[in-house]
């Protein structure tokens, strides 16, 4: 018996609360004897099973939040009158092999068959479609004060990939996985692959950005941190930093990838996992603002060299790992845990002086290192709620109107300083704006020749071990480093270790960040501390300083966090 559709809009209410918004029996394509009540509400797509066995009565029920897409279309044998409609799902599943749960994609494709007339058939068939496309992305997601909701604008999107990054996959994974999410969530893109360093830079500098919804990286960090720069070398940097990028996991560390897989509040995963549920976010289209940081590079105080980071800048052990692994690169990202034993064998000091901005002092409190406290403000009106990136399957962040408070809260973090482990410097002089350098003023920075302003800490020693600065939680997709961090603090996370640390002990913090645990670890050698500026000034003659991944000219450097304002696609 062919399927039926009884009412494609019926009146009635599940449970009383939430409207049927479309009902039908259908067949699916597997099996046309098999027929299946198949109901659609506001937030789920319910699939239940016909029989007269009350025990085979299984239902499935699906929620819309988990689906990216959903399309109709006809037969391909032009003697069936039926036509077809898949939705494309990617919940949360436990693993076969292993614990915990990961987003699998599950399609369900169900034949309708109501009329005679193919036509009209495929009519219907799209009537199933759109509702759900609507009713997905139309959902009203409540989260911390704040109501999201659907827009509309064309949006095309230019996805790059670095063919060589990691284990050189890359290309392949697209292929593989991201094409086929992209073509079901309706998200159209132009696949560029680049042919050598810099040179997604060049090409995003002179770009029609007017042309492009979102601009998406498949590669590691390194290939994103060239499309920061290039966006912040164009005259039109402040419209072109809005820009909403994307990142895909394609390389060896995809520490930001990890950063918002881990945003969303999934589980931890890792290899295709994780570039499942990067695209799935992607697919989905929320944008959330980005902090940048502004990093000087001054071995010529005459002609700074000024680059935007988004990840992180390291100096020590943890460079040198970064670095020193490359010949290890055809492992993917086990080429960190070789580097890392390599280095703990032959385990190196570094000299310099280390300078920091505490956090602001507005409420009156000084910040600095340990103990932590936290108070609930309200988000300052720069800090807007994220806004949104795709057509297909986009949402806007609103204020709810029904809210007594219009404002979104967020966490802001106050430390204490023992003043005994720090000393003040000289008064700060406001750098003066440089013409050659594009992007926001670094107003908390004056020259690297100049001494650092009397409200910055100077660490006294001189002997470390490790300098990190984060801005986003994950230094690799397997080290939660910078637990507290979130995109859009405003924070540089500092982490520094001093000299005298034994090889055991150093190897144990690094085995608890795997799990974000070792800042509790109380080791005497560990400093983290939130800031808004730092300077380093390296002693010795050799050593590597990088950022986001990539080596920069090694010598002075200084940097200052600019609060949101770059957009990443994500979902917070």
């Amino acid at each position: 018996m062919e399927p039926k559709i009884t009412e494609s809009d019926p009146p009635s209410y599940r449970n009383g609360i939430t409207k049927v918004l479309r009902y039908g029996e259908f067949t699916t394509t597997g099996n046309r004897k098999v027929r299946y009540a198949v109901s659609l509400t506001e937030r789920d797509l319910t699939i239940q099973k016909i029989t007269s066995t009350p025990a085979g009565r299984s239902k499935v029920v699906f929620n819309l939040r988990d689906c990216v897409g959903c399309r109709a279309f006809s037969a391909d044998d032009n003697a069936d009158a039926g036509a077809y409609f898949s939705v494309y799902f990617y919940p949360f599943k436990r693993r076969w092999m292993s614990s915990g749960v990961a987003r699998q994609r599950v399609e369900q494709c169900f034949r309708v068959a109501l009329f005679q007339d193919p036509r009209a058939n495929l009519e219907e068939a799209e009537k199933w479609a759109g509702t759900i496309r609507e009713s997905s992305v139309r959902q009203q997601h409540l989260r911390n004060r704040v109501l999201y909701s659907e827009v509309h604008r064309p949006c095309s999107v230019m996805l790059l990939v670095n063919p060589h990054s990691g284990k050189g996959q890359a290309l392949s994974l697209f292929t593989g996985h991201v094409q086929r999410m992209l073509n079901e969530a309706g998200v159209p893109h132009t696949l560029v692959i680049t042919e050598r360093q810099n040179h997604a830079r060049e090409l995003v500098r002179e770009a029609d950005l007017s042309q492009w919804g979102a601009l998406v990286i498949m590669s590691g960090d390194g290939l994103l941190f060239e499309v920061v720069n290039g966006l912040m070398e164009r005259e039109d940097w402040e419209e072109a930093i809005q820009t909403p990028l994307g990142i895909l996991p394609g390389g060896s560390g995809n520490a930001l990838a990890a950063s918002i897989h881990h945003y969303s509040g999934a589980q931890p995963v890792s290899s295709e996992e994780l570039l499942i549920s990067c695209g799935f976010l992607l697919c989905k289209g929320l944008v959330s603002r980005m902090d940048l940081a502004s990093v000087h590079l001054g071995s010529s105080p005459s002609n700074p060299t000024r680059l935007f980071s988004f990840l992180s800048l390291a100096w020590g052990f943890v460079a040198d790992v970064d670095v020193e692994s490359e010949k290890y690169r055809h492992v993917g990202a086990a080429r960190f845990t070789m580097g890392t034993l390599v280095r703990l064998a032959s385990l190196r000091v570094y000299k310099g002086r280390l300078a920091y901005l505490p956090v602001d002092e507005v409420d009156g409190e000084e910040d600095g290192q340990f103990p932590v406290s936290l108070e609930m403000t309200s988000m300052s009106p720069q800090h807007q709620p994220p806004s949104s990136a795709f057509c297909s399957s986009t949402l806007l962040c609103q204020p709810l109107k029904d809210s007594p408070c219009q404002n979104t809260a967020h966490l802001t973090f106050h430390n204490s300083r023992n003043s005994n482990n720090a000393f003040k410097a000289k008064k700060r002089e406001p750098m003066s704006a440089n013409a050659t350098l594009t992007g926001p003023p670094d107003s908390l920075l004056v020259p690297l020749d100049q001494p650092v302003p009397s409200d910055w800490v100077v660490v006294p020693e001189e002997d470390f071990v490790l300098m990190l600065a984060m801005y986003q939680s994950h230094l690799s997709k397997d080290l939660y480093a910078a637990p507290d961090s979130t995109l859009d603090d405003g924070l540089i996370h500092l982490i520094y270790v001093r000299a005298g640390i034994s090889r055991t002990a150093l190897l144990r913090l690094f085995l608890a960040m795997e799990k974000g645990t070792h800042l509790a670890n109380n080791s005497p050698h560990l400093v983290y501390t939130r800031v808004r500026a730092l300077r380093l000034e390296p002693y010795s003659s050799k050593g590597v300083i990088t950022v986001d991944g990539e080596v920069v000219e090694y010598g002075p450097v200084q940097a200052q966090v600019h609060g949101g304002i770059a957009r990443l696609i994500t979902r917070l």
